[in-house]
């Protein structure tokens, strides 16, 4: 073989490399963060009391146990679920239109969810109100679907263009802004105050059961993404060069927007409204993997699992025997880092 194929290949093998390492911190860094969420709070409970009572339950005290087991460590895993959810959510996103800025936040997803859950509220509250707890996740899973397949219906209209979907997207995210800001200007102030309370974004009523139905759509979900990681790395060189390949891009469209409504309803339909995650997961994942859709993937999950630990950490930490909810936190995180990421962007563009 020349020398110009083994230099390649060493090179190939260093990027590789250096992308495991880099899978291997962000997994080091999740579990290191959602262990030190498991020990915040109003009663702090040192490192080796959690992992004995993680590893060996009966060597600890009842009262331990219960805060460890279930109180502290479904909300854990429960953060860890929801940004990975939406870390892969944002990415395939943002590689099917080939937008930088697409996540299922900013084009709709979460106000979808948002006024799902309103919609509940309000009429658990006026109509069924045995039937709150359990139409409020049902409402905002089955709305932030309605948002995804409009988007993808309005592509279809636009010619499948990754503009015509954008802008869909951000006329969902309008749409039902608005719609749920008419339903709190009719609402009684009961029925106001849990709204904006959903829709803050708060973990704290996570429970294993719910937990159990976040997990699920996420192992599900997450090979069949996986599965077609070279078809998006072909994607990323755009429709034409993709069907040239022999790729079948509307049909893979199609399963991505599907997969994407899944993991982005599961996510939201229980904690509420979290924003930023599915945005800056990828970006992150970006910088660390560069496009090979193979390690940009599975990098970005990591990456907004790790965002939303630090973030449940971040949220019992910012005053003493209280929680702030999640969704201010996470969108406090954002726009500090969207600062550098534009700074260094500009940079490298020099």
């Amino acid at each position: 073989m020349c020398s110009t194929g083994l230099e390649g290949q060493r090179i190939y093998r260093a990027v590789n490399r250096r992308r495991w390492v880099s899978i291997s911190v962000l997994l080091s860094l999740t579990t290191f963060f959602a262990l030190i969420d498991v020990t915040t709070g109003v009663a702090n409970i040192d490192i080796p009391t959690v992992i004995s009572a993680l590893l060996s339950p009966d060597t600890v005290n009842g009262m331990t146990r219960t805060i460890v087991w279930t109180m502290r460590l479904p909300v854990a895993l429960t953060a860890v679920a929801v940004g990975a959810s939406l870390g892969l959510a944002g990415a395939v996103m943002q590689t099917i239109l080939g937008n930088p800025l697409a996540s299922p936040y900013t084009l709709g997803v979460g106000a979808g969810a948002g006024f799902g859950a309103s919609l509940a509220i309000v009429l658990s509250g006026a109509i069924l109100p045995s039937a709150g707890s359990l139409l409020i996740p049902i409402n905002a899973f089955l709305f932030a679907l309605v948002v995804c397949m409009s988007i993808y219906a309005m592509g279809r209209i636009g010619g499948m263009s990754t503009e015509s979907m954008i802008l869909s997207g951000i006329a969902m995210l309008f749409l039902f802004q608005a719609l749920q800001a008419l339903l709190q200007y009719y609402a009684t102030e009961g029925d106001v105050q849990a709204i904006v309370f959903w829709t803050f974004g708060n973990l704290q009523k996570t429970t294993w059961g719910k937990l159990s139905l976040i997990m699920a759509v996420l192992v599900a979900v997450t090979p069949l993404i996986m599965a077609d990681s070279w078809r998006y790395t072909a994607l990323m060189l755009g429709d034409e060069k993709a069907e040239s390949l022999g790729i079948s891009v509307e049909p893979l469209k199609v399963k991505a927007f599907v997969l994407i409504s899944l993991l982005s309803a599961s996510a939201v339909c229980f904690v509420g409204t979290i924003g930023f995650i599915g945005l800056a997961g990828p970006h992150i994942a970006r910088m660390l993997s560069g496009d090979d859709q193979r390690f940009f993937l599975p990098m970005s999950s990591l990456c907004g699992a790790m965002i939303m630990a630090l973030s449940s950490v971040i949220s019992k930490s910012v005053i003493p025997g209280s929680v702030f909810p999640i969704g201010i936190i996470t969108s406090i995180i954002g726009v500090p880092f969207f600062f550098v990421l534009i700074v260094y962007r500009q940079r490298s563009w020099r």
